[in-house]
């Protein structure tokens, strides 16, 4: 069995350990292993990547690693001949220390893409070498542009079987050009993704870093089977825009695991197709489970699920996760016109550190990709649930800005105590929510829930009031 060793860069180290020494807050993974498995209650949920009979070197293929040479045909030819061993057990692809520099390139099923310890994929910025592809079915448009969109760096496509992985490698998108054109309008076309499987099944990305992407880092669209354990997903905080790092979209069947992420938006977004495009093509997300994350978003969220949500997202499960230094912590945005449903969605045990707001839902976040959406095809949000949520330095701890039109229905709290900075009355904010609390909780919820005490027992009805105090600006 080959054993994967992970090796953080250093700047993870040092904020990871300035978090840690404020003392205050951390995470407590319990993990156990069994057999080589990851086990959780006794049911497996994560298996190391399998080994191939075969395994191939860039530089078998003309793969230089100067930082200069551009290996896209070397990786084109590598993938080519490991696309012949799918009914021997597949191949593996060894990318060696060096940078290799190239232009989008494709995967074949039955592949391992394997990183060495100092090698990076560096992405070509010159985008006259990313070939376009069709816009997202599910979101009819190219997301940020009418028409076609840049392909990912790497791609791949009705595909099983897929690995990549390696001793902490890097994959580059080097998409600080890709920034500063989309800022100033000189793209024609919608940012590609740094890499991007679709329709595919069998997924395990593990044990690498992403970084700089173009565009969203990790797109998993229309997936099952997804494994995504030990990744490390930085961009600059600042003025890297869109730099999401998982999006899970339209996904079934996915673990997210033991990750760090920084970036410069939502640092995970479950999306399941936009608005009308979203409704047509009905496949949701569903069967998630997000845990051990330390992540950052200084503009977005650290976990999101929507905006785009139109074909639904139900059971997710995210739990110990530690977000800090962030705008908000977690959130579910959706808007009039997005059909679909958030539901069953479960949260538990999240740390909160020097974020502006912990939990957000919002019901109001009004971008369409053109006018041909129905305003009469109304989200439904329910069944969503929080618990042990502990923090420090939060200005407004909760905001559920539901409305009249998009109620949002069966919210529980329980075990909730966040140290908070913000000296407004209102720091617990509703909006058009009705749900219950259980035990103590601090700050004060808002009038709008039933409040049970530790035995079950009903204390305090809600009241009849729809609004509390919200205070838009945050």
């Amino acid at each position: 069995m080959v054993v994967f060793t992970s090796h953080k860069s250093t700047s993870f180290f040092f904020v990871f350990l300035c978090v840690a020494a404020l003392g205050s807050v951390f995470l407590v993974w319990q993990k156990n292993a069994i057999n080589g498995f990851l086990v959780l209650g006794g049911e497996r949920v994560w298996e190391s990547p399998k080994l191939r009979p075969v395994v191939f070197n860039l530089t078998d293929f003309g793969g230089v690693g100067d930082g200069v040479t551009v290996n896209t045909q070397a990786f084109e030819r590598a993938v080519s001949v490991i696309s012949k061993f799918g009914d021997k057990g597949g191949a593996q692809l060894n990318v060696p220390p060096g940078f290799w520099l190239t232009a989008p390139f494709n995967l074949t099923s039955h592949m391992t893409l394997f990183l060495a310890h100092d090698a990076v994929i560096l992405g070509i910025q010159d985008e006259k070498y990313w070939p376009l592809m069709p816009a997202l079915p599910s979101y009819g448009y190219g997301r940020e542009r009418p028409g076609p969109r840049y392909s990912s760096l790497i791609h791949g496509q009705n595909l099983k079987d897929i690995v990549i992985t390696g001793h902490n490698g890097t994959i580059d998108g080097q998409g600080q050009t890709w920034w500063t054109k989309h800022l100033h309008k000189l793209l024609n076309h919608t940012r590609g993704p740094l890499v991007q499987i679709m329709w595919s099944s069998d997924i395990v990305i593990s044990n690498i870093t992403l970084r700089d992407s173009p565009f969203w880092t990790l797109h998993p669209y229309d997936c099952k089977n997804v494994t995504i354990k030990n990744v490390t997903i930085l961009a600059p905080v600042y003025h890297a825009p869109n730099t999401d790092g998982i999006d899970p979209d339209s996904c079934e069947d996915m673990l997210i695991e033991d990750c760090y992420i920084s970036v410069g938006d939502d640092a995970i977004a479950i999306k399941s197709g936009w608005d009308q495009y979203g409704i047509a093509y009905g496949k949701p997300s569903k069967n998630i489970l997000i845990r051990n994350l330390v992540v950052r978003s200084n503009v977005s969220a650290g976990i999101s699920i929507g905006s785009e949500m139109s074909g639904g997202v139900s059971n997710v499960t995210i739990e110990n996760i530690l977000v800090w230094e962030s705008r908000r912590a977690i959130r579910i945005k959706t808007a009039p016109g997005r059909g679909g449903y958030v539901r069953q969605i479960t949260y538990r045990n999240l740390t909160f550190h020097n974020v502006r707001v912990g939990i957000v839902i919002k019901t109001n976040y009004n971008e369409h990709p053109d006018a041909g959406y129905d305003p009469s095809a109304l989200p439904t949000l329910r069944d969503i649930s929080f618990s042990n949520v502990r923090g420090e330095g939060v200005r407004v701890p909760v905001q559920i800005l539901g409305s009249k039109e998009i109620p949002v229905r069966n919210v529980t709290f329980q075990d909730m105590n966040v140290g908070i900075t913000y000296k407004k009355k209102h720091i617990f904010q509703c909006a058009f929510v009705e749900g219950q609390v259980i035990g103590t909780i601090f700050p004060k919820p808002c009038r709008n829930f039933d409040q049970f005490n530790e035995q079950g027992e009903l204390v305090k009805p809600a009241e009849s009031q729809n609004v509390t105090d919200i205070d838009y600006e945050i």
